[in-house]
């Protein structure tokens, strides 16, 4: 029992930790908080701003919603930005709980829900609009809570988390929190820059300890083990000689010794039985791919079967289940590979529900769905996928229908649905923790070529194993495929690099925005600050420091290179140029050389006598066969001892010219001994007659002394300079060729320092370049064009706004502006047709003459060296022409072979960029007709509500 000292000590920690106001907020709360959520709401209620990074399912929006709670006690404001609608959703949901809809307010690109409450939930994008926009939303805001901050490395979106950063109003206080990264502290210094008073919360414990494993056959086995006792020798090792006992003694320590990696400090020994299982296969692939040669196909022989052949998804389940590993999350990484994993589990009778279960999940999917008509769950598969959901099995992806993914989002942390087959997708944000995490293959196609996961990767996917409050441990499972490494696994779960890398740089909107409000000067100087420039600056330093010590030892070397008689370096230069130029004679000779010898093989004929001037068959030849049949030639020849050898341009260092020529008889056969060593006895007696060398040789060697003017030039010049005639002259030389050499490594790596010194406002100042070439910006003033630009958010920002400006949507009705603006939303996948079909008329002139334009401004992005623009794509023209029109769902699904959840996906983009075109025409049909046109393809699924 602990004295009386001790618990006032821990007393006291408790109370230093910890305030009353904390504590009724964790009364809020079934658990005690842990103390990186204790540190991190004492900080927020200091007064201070605070990043926390922890593993996923830790906890950490504990600290958001306690700044929703600060905001309601104070009488602020909050915002709490999430990266993906579906959190958002998610978030508004859980604050609605327990706050009310009177307190709390949603804004994403498809809703809008009592926006002036003082907490409202959003996307990331709305806040960094409302921000350029100067929204009167933003009065009284005190916090902002940017969940999944390590959205900042997205190439595509991650620019929005530091534009928000930067402009927020210094009196904001910001929560930010972040998966765990490895330079979590690198970012809070930068955060600490750039909005003052900052405290980094870094906590690396899950909360629920992870187990990894990997699935063999139908066995789970443990990745990790603990170490075994030092095997001991047996009456085995004592037979046959003392070499033969030393190598099975070699052997045996080799197989029975643990693989080990370290993690956190901890040594972890790879289980030796997955090592053993990892050799037996490779000697059973090898012997496989020796069995399938085409001599042993012919001999009838069978081909062997992969020794731990991976389950059927079916037996994966009924394994993780009989082994207590439910519910689980399946990564497959392809959307069909989700749908089929579903079927054939519910075509194998797999049932993982009661039959009250079963009632249950029927009636919370028919109850959500009741809206949306029959004929269109009938198109969307309702059946099938209710049939899935009542045996407690789904898939997870973004072709499903948002409604069908919350509804599954839902019933699983319910823990009525035991098995989701997800694509990676479900890693980012959603909240579905499940006991076990079964990861399929350790690649995945990233768009170009199926890439290895990276350990970020791995721990992003496997930090969804284990509930917190409900498993005492979680589980992740790796399935054993056809090459699996244990040790590669290993390697993925234990190491825990996953650095936050900026990818953020300055777009055609941004650049309007800031020199609106700010001026073109402030502009490049807020930009300084961004993370991509840290991040740049930083390694700056180091490369600064390596090209200063370079420099001194360059002033060493000149110091040491001088000479009484002059200036050294300059007598040294001379030399150098004479060398650099003698390279480049030599080189430019050795091409024309290269060149010459293949023209002067094209021309040999059979009979012709050669001399091969260097190579193993250096010496004469004559020739057999021209090899004029590739695209290189490469004749065959007989040599003087009588080998028959087939030759390439790498023997000939200089053109060939046939000496003299011989008949060769035609009974001449190659592999005939009598016949080789007869015609070269009579090359030899040939060459003797008639001498040996070729006119070309012999030309070659009247003018091999003829020498360069440039060079004879220079070596006059050297040889006239006062410090040729120092007797200390090659020791000076010898310090001064180390100068040249040493200062050619530091010419580029003051290059690399130039480079990385002030990229941001570099590119800052070519954005703006092309916006004044094109009048959107004059100095520190914004064109009226330019101010449509401000309000458009897109890819293809600079491209919508040239539409507008020149009126080629002017003469379009609201049908026809929704097929052309869906050319700026849509990218095709790499099975799409690349000629789609378009609605002939005035939607193919107009997006002919978007074409063009696009031609136009990536001709001024050319001269100006920027790249933001990408081509129009036409992939999703035809499908939004016939749902604007008001086609039925089935007919435009099946037309356009799309799933369901893409096509909602890509309808709201369009919908909020036809928004858009209508906020920034000037025109008034331009603006009613888009904003018609919204409101055409806003119907049917596209508008069913996403958040209950």
């Amino acid at each position: 029992m602990s004295s009386p000292a001790e618990r006032y000590a821990a007393f006291r920690r408790r109370q230093a930790a910890t305030s009353a106001g904390i504590e009724a907020f964790q009364g809020l709360y079934g658990f005690d908080f842990d103390p990186f959520q204790l540190r991190a709401c004492k900080a927020l209620e200091n007064g201070h701003g605070v990043l926390v990074a922890a593993p996923t399912g830790s906890g950490k929006t504990v600290v958001g919603e306690f700044a929703v709670h600060q905001a309601l006690q104070e009488g602020t404001k909050c915002f709490y930005t999430t990266p993906i609608k579906a959190l958002s959703n998610q978030k508004y949901n859980d604050l609605v709980k327990r706050y009310g809809s009177d307190q709390v307010g949603l804004l994403t690109g498809d809703n809008s829900v009592n926006g002036e409450a003082p907490v409202v939930v959003m996307t990331t994008e709305v806040l960094r609009n409302m921000l350029y926009e100067g929204s009167s939303t933003l009065s009284g805001l005190a916090y902002v809570v940017m969940d999944e901050v390590h959205y900042l490395a997205d190439r595509f979106r991650g620019a929005v988390w530091e534009e928000v950063i930067i402009h927020l109003p210094e009196s904001v206080r910001m929560v930010a929190l972040s998966a765990t990264v490895s330079n979590a502290e690198e970012f809070g210094e930068w955060l600490q820059q750039v909005r003052g008073d900052t405290t980094v919360i870094v906590d690396e414990k899950r909360p629920v300890p992870l187990w990894q494993h990997v699935m063999v056959g139908k066995r789970v086995h443990d990745l990790f083990v603990e170490a075994e006792p030092e095997p001991q020798s047996t009456d085995a090792d004592g037979e046959g000689s003392g070499r033969a006992r030393k190598r099975r003694r070699e052997r045996r320590r080799r197989e029975d010794q643990p693989r080990q990696i370290e993690v956190g400090g901890q040594i972890l020994h790879i289980n030796p039985r997955l090592i053993r299982m990892a050799e037996e296969d490779a000697r059973t692939t090898q012997l496989a791919h020796r069995k399938r040669h085409p001599q042993n196909r012919a001999r009838g022989r069978m081909r062997p079967r992969t020794r731990y052949a991976p389950p059927s998804r079916p037996t994966l389940v009924e394994e993780l289940d009989d082994e207590g590993l439910l519910p689980a999350i399946t990564f497959v990484f392809s959307r069909a590979g989700c749908d089929d994993a579903v079927r054939q589990c519910v075509s194998s009778g797999l049932m993982l529900t009661t039959p009250e279960e079963a009632a249950q999940i029927r009636e919370y999917a028919e109850t959500r769905c009741a809206d949306i008509p029959p004929a269109d769950l009938a198109v969307l598969g309702f059946d099938q996928w209710l049939q899935a959901l009542e045996a407690g099995i789904s898939a997870h992806h973004a072709g499903m229908l948002p409604t069908f993914k919350e509804i599954v989002e839902h019933l699983f942390s319910r823990g009525l649905i035991r098995v989701v087959f997800a694509t990676e997708t479900l890693a980012l944000g959603i909240n579905m923790p499940a006991r076990t995490v079964v990861i399929e293959k350790l690649d995945k196609w990233n768009g170009e070529t199926h890439a290895p996961l990276t350990p970020g990767e791995y721990t992003q996917l496997t930090g969804r194993a284990g509930r917190r409050g409900i498993d005492v441990e979680g589980h992740a499972v790796v399935v054993w495929q056809a090459g699996t490494d244990p040790e590669a696994v290993a390697s993925l779960a234990g190491t825990r690099t996953y650095p936050l890398n900026s990818s953020f740089q300055p777009s055609y909107n941004m650049a309007v925005n800031l020199v609106g409000q700010v001026g073109r000067r402030r502009s490049r100087t807020m930009l300084e600050e961004s993370f991509a420039q840290f991040q740049a600056d930083r390694a700056v330093v180091g490369l600064t420091r390596q090209l200063r010590k370079q420099e001194e030892a360059l002033e060493g070397y000149a110091q040491a290179a001088e000479c009484h008689l002059g200036d050294f370096m300059e007598y040294a230069a001379l030399r150098r140029a004479i060398k650099d130029r003698e390279s480049e004679i030599s080189r430019g000779r050795s091409a024309r050389r290269r060149e010459d010898a293949v023209r002067s093989l094209e021309v040999l004929r059979r009979g012709d006598v050669i001399r091969v001037p260097a190579g193993r068959f250096a010496g004469h030849a004559v020739v057999l066969d021209p090899g004029l049949r590739n695209d290189t030639p490469a004749p065959l020849v007989l040599t003087m001892d009588k080998q028959i050898k087939r030759l390439n341009v790498g023997d000939f260092t200089r053109p060939v010219e046939a000496i003299q020529r011989l008949r060769i008889p035609k009974s001449f056969s190659p592999k005939s001994s009598r016949s080789r060593q007869d015609l070269a006895s009579t090359l030899r007696n040939k060459l003797r007659e008639n001498g040996d060398e070729s006119p070309a040789e012999r030309r070659g060697r009247r003018g091999a002394d003829a020498e360069d003017p440039e060079v004879a030039r220079l070596r006059s010049e050297m040889k006239a300079h006062p410090c040729h005639g120092c007797h200390d002259r090659e020791d000076h030389a010898r310090w001064a060729e180390r100068y040249f050499r040493l200062k050619k490594e530091t010419d580029g790596l003051r290059g690399r320092v130039e480079g990385r010194s002030h990229i941001i406002s570099r590119t800052f100042d070519r954005v703006c370049g092309v916006l004044e070439d094109l009048e959107y910006l004059d100095g520190d003033m914004v064109s009226d064009d330019g101010k449509r630009l401000a309000k458009v958010y897109s890819e293809l920002d600079l491209l919508v706004a040239e539409c507008l400006r020149r009126g080629i949507w002017e003469h379009l009705g609201p049908e026809e502006i929704a097929a052309c603006a869906a050319a700026l939303v849509y990218e095709s996948r790499r099975d799409d047709d690349p000629y789609p079909r378009i609605p002939q008329g005035d939607v193919e002139e107009t997006l002919e003459e978007m074409v063009r334009l696009w031609g136009d401004l990536n001709e001024v992005e050319r001269r100006h060296k920027v790249t933001f623009l990408r081509q129009p794509d036409l992939g999703f023209v035809w499908t939004a022409y016939r749902w604007a029109r008001g086609d039925r769902l089935d007919s435009v699904l099946r037309q356009s072979d799309m799933t369901a959840g893409d096509f909602v996906r890509t309808t709201k983009m369009l919908v909020d960029m036809l928004g858009q075109i209508g906020g920034a025409a000037g025109d008034p049909g331009v603006r009613r007709n888009a904003r018609k046109a919204a409101d055409l393809v806003l119907r049917g699924v596209v508008a069913y509500s996403s958040f209950s």
